[in-house]
């Protein structure tokens, strides 16, 4: 099937660097690519120039005759005079758009604390992003480009934008393509992936984790052949120097399996060591919020307990506005309790990275150099290179001056660190390397954060401000999207019966019937998961084989994932 679109020898360069370099894709109907890379390296520009929103230098863009194209960009481009109802569905009549599910889906999944008759003008930035997220949703589009589209998103609307995105293009129908940071997303919703590196677009079969697996194994025969090249130079030299070469046998490579790869692999993080280290630093006693309430104008947090031990590594999750930051607040001292006690630890340092970069305004002047006086070996952890050091703090990007803000609260030697939305402006690379910075970091941790693929690789514990309760989660963040679904429903009040009593008994029966063939479904669809899963290990020497088995085996799983959705609604 030839595809949707397609970039065939795509050069775009820009003064400094050259972006793209005879790039040649295409994306086919069905086909959901996530984009990743490092900030700078391209992914915005490919995807502008697939869109037909940027001209390459050289080469040429072809799509279908009479596509649709929708795109999502970074910039804020609405206007600001419309209502937030015009600009979504445009000017025609109510009657017109509201019996389109895909769109009362869109307003009702992204828009339902905005008033429709709202000025755009009067927004916040985060409002403005999932208005203009929802009126590219809305449109009727073949193909749609979105542009961090995650931005602003709390973890239920990262939830909701994942289910919307997959039922919006199923198997064969349309196409999207997708920059964003957040890796749980790209692994829910993506069936290939495209790597922008270096003025080049590596393909992948899958999403995130399958992308990773297959780029560990790419970098591992990477390092092979480089292996292979500096011993034939070695052997070169000795064959210099000594006459005649000896006589030697090829060396052999296997490739690993995937499962092979992760057995191999230490734990992330030593817990028990991390703890010892932590309770040295910290001693037994760090904070404890003992029956605390914070009120303003109203009740913001109820009879809040919590005991924080040396070590501990606590996801914070909550919408917007629920009182996170106030929590938080309590446990770094800036918040003082209506009414209970904080009891802090003596050795106590607290270190905060905030979503503000206010810490960064005294020495926007300066180099970084003159900001990191003995930084180790931490500036490479965190990308930074020499040539970096010599840069002013204003010239840096995004990026770059969240992770310089970091770097400064790490030189502090905090033993607790609360990091709130610490994946603003990084990468996917990036925020690896720091997640491997964290799991050797022996201290206290608390994180707050919609990044549900960082909370679950970060944080070992995950508890939920919820109507102002503290409460832990040991289902983790699947158990916090119950509890919102479930106090949503309550909120929604009891449904009027308008049935009949005969009718009632009749669905009931249907009910059953339905649950029991969901049952079987879900049962058969295990067992081809299992039997997949065998024989991915059974090919772990042959790629190929490999990377199809592993896109059947997402296929497999996605259809469980969606029948065991339908039996939960009916048995809840």
């Amino acid at each position: 099937m030839p595809p949707l679109l397609g970039g065939e020898a795509l050069q775009v360069s820009y003064p400094d660097r050259q972006i793209l370099d005879g790039v040649s894709l295409g994306l086919a109907d069905g086909e959901r690519i996530g984009v990743v890379g490092r900030n700078g390296d391209g992914k915005s520009t490919l995807m502008r120039v697939l869109a037909r929103r940027q001209e390459p230098d050289d080469g040429r863009v072809t799509w279908r005759r009479d596509l649709r194209v929708g795109f999502l960009d970074q910039a804020d481009v609405l206007d600001p005079g419309l209502t937030v109802r015009r600009t979504v569905v445009g000017d025609g009549p109510e009657h017109l758009w509201a019996r389109e599910p895909r769109i009362r889906a869109v307003i009702d999944g992204l828009l339902g604390d905005l008033d429709g008759e709202a000025v755009v003008g009067t927004l916040s930035g985060g409002q403005r992003r999932r208005v203009a997220l929802a009126q590219v949703l809305a449109g009727e589009h073949d193909v749609v480009f979105l542009d961090e589209p995650t931005n602003h998103l709390d973890l239920e609307g990262v939830t909701w934008l994942a289910e919307h995105v997959r039922s919006r293009w199923p198997a064969g129908t349309g196409g999207l393509a997708v920059v964003t940071h957040d890796r749980w997303f790209l692994d829910e919703v993506c069936t290939h992936t495209w790597e922008v590196h270096d003025g080049v677009v590596d393909p992948f079969e899958g999403g995130y984790a399958a992308y990773v697996l297959q780029r560990v194994e790419r970098d591992r025969q990477a390092a092979a052949a480089e292996s292979r090249r500096r011993n034939l130079m070695r052997k070169e030299l000795a064959w210099l120097r000594r006459g005649a070469p000896a006589r030697t046998s090829k060396p052999k490579f296997r490739i690993d399996a995937a499962n092979a790869l992760i057995e191999r692999e230490p734990p992330v993080r030593d817990q028990v060591e991390l703890v010892q280290l932590a309770t040295a630093r910290l001693g037994k006693d760090v904070v404890d919020l003992l029956d605390v309430s914070v009120s303003y104008d109203r009740p913001v947090l109820q009879d809040v307990t919590w005991r924080i031990g040396p070590g501990e590594r606590t996801g914070i999750l909550g919408v917007n506005g629920a009182g996170k930051s106030t929590l938080l607040g309590l446990v770094t001292g800036t918040v003082r309790p209506t009414t209970g006690r904080v009891k802090r630890g003596k050795t106590v340092q607290v270190g905060v990275l905030t979503q503000s970069m206010t810490e960064l305004e005294k020495v926007m002047d300066d180099r970084v150099a003159d900001v990191v006086e003995d930084p180790g070996d931490l500036l490479e952890r965190l990308g930074f290179g020499s040539s970096h050091l010599g840069t002013r703090v204003r010239d840096l990007s995004g990026g770059q001056k969240r992770r310089l803000q970091l770097l400064l609260v790490l030189l502090e030697e905090p033993n607790v660190l609360v990091l709130d939305e610490p994946t603003n402006d990084l990468d996917t690379d990036m925020l690896a390397a720091i997640e491997d910075l964290l799991d050797t970091w022996p201290g206290t941790l608390l994180v707050v954060s919609h990044d549900r693929y960082l909370l679950e690789r970060v944080t070992d514990h995950q508890y939920a401000v919820l109507d102002g309760r503290f409460r832990h989660l040991p289902g983790g963040v699947d158990e916090y999207l119950r509890l919102r679904r479930e106090s949503f429903r309550q909120a929604q009040g009891p449904v009027v019966e308008l049935v009949e009593t005969t009718s009632d008994a009749k669905t009931e029966r249907e009910t059953k019937k339905a649950v029991a063939r969901l049952e079987r479904q879900i049962e058969k669809l295990t067992a081809q998961e299992a039997e997949l899963e065998k024989r991915m290990v059974e090919s772990a020497t042959e790629p190929d084989t490999l990377v199809a088995l592993h896109a059947e085996h997402q296929k497999v799983a996605r259809q469980r994932e969606a029948a065991e959705d339908e039996w939960l609604s009916l048995t809840t």
